[in-house]
């Protein structure tokens, strides 16, 4: 299926770090009409090749390189901010919520978000692509139901992991005795508690005590 109203088809970059399924997904957009512009294995490829691409539609996975959490919905953020309207479709197995209800918020441009193994054959993907690239907004009814349900309560973004850490940090443990209680680095606690400031909206304004804030947010769940 092709841009009929141009005569052209649509314009497509990939950011997916599974080899075999970005391969795939090339030959459905060329199956579908589509012409792939761009295939990458991490999203800052993408974000460095944008000019020459010049795509209607971006699709990203949501967990990429490196550190496999949220870098497809950052980089969507910094594309609508490069190319506001430029059409986004996040293509994961999971559902980010830290940000993609500031993405979902962005005016112009077309939005979508789809779970991988619900979508059902290649005619609901074009039209995904294809609405996405005039503007329009799909998003998966299981998509719209997480991020809604976590909307009420930020703490329920939280890894099983993060809990830990949060409950350990509302016990008083400084970030050494938390690697000592699970067995695990200061490192990872660190990185654990950054994400947990970031789930939870805790800016670091350098005024407030982020660590306080988290651990009051936990009381009051």
């Amino acid at each position: 299926m092709t841009d009929q109203a141009a005569g052209a088809p649509v314009r497509i970059v990939l950011a997916e770090d599974s080899m075999l399924l970005r391969e795939g997904l090339v030959r459905l957009f060329d199956e579908a009409g589509f012409e792939t512009v761009g295939a990458y294995g991490d999203a800052q490829s993408l974000l460095a090749d944008l000019d020459r691409a010049a795509p209607e539609v971006a699709v990203l996975d949501v967990r990429m390189p490196p550190t496999f959490r949220d870098e497809g919905v950052r980089a969507a953020i910094e594309l609508r901010r490069r190319a506001p309207r430029l059409g986004v479709l996040l293509l994961s197995q999971y559902v980010e919520s830290t940000y993609a209800h500031e993405l979902l918020a962005s005016a112009d441009g077309g939005m979508g978000y789809l779970l991988k193994d619900r979508v059902a054959s290649l005619e609901d993907l074009q039209d995904a692509v294809l609405r996405i690239r005039d503007g329009g907004t799909v998003l998966d009814p299981q998509v719209v139901r997480e991020l809604l349900a976590r909307r009420g309560d930020p703490l329920a973004s939280l890894t099983p992991r993060e809990r830990e850490v949060l409950e350990l940090m509302a016990e008083g443990r400084t970030n050494a005795g938390i690697a000592s209680q699970l067995f695990i680095g200061v490192g990872a606690v660190e990185k654990n508690v950054t994400s947990i400031f970031q789930k939870l909206g805790l800016e670091d304004s350098g005024t407030d005590h982020r660590r306080v804030l988290a651990v009051l947010a936990w009381l009051r769940r």
